[in-house]
């Protein structure tokens, strides 16, 4: 009787940590796609705006 109370229990927290899990890999990816697009993006706007990619007047 106490080992199948006791697989019942372990069944349960093996669900929770893999929700935790698959939550922390979602933020994981979050934070990676803002850290890694967001200084892209944010350079070329930058470089547009000083006339980086206008074409040069001659």
């Amino acid at each position: 009787m106490k080992k199948k109370k006791f697989k019942k229990l372990q069944n349960k927290s093996n669900s929770n940590i893999q929700q935790e899990l698959g939550q922390t890999k979602n933020s994981a990816k979050l934070v990676l796609f803002i850290f890694g697009i967001g200084p892209i993006i944010g350079i070329t706007i930058f470089l547009y705006s000083k006339g980086f990619f206008s074409s040069p007047i001659m």
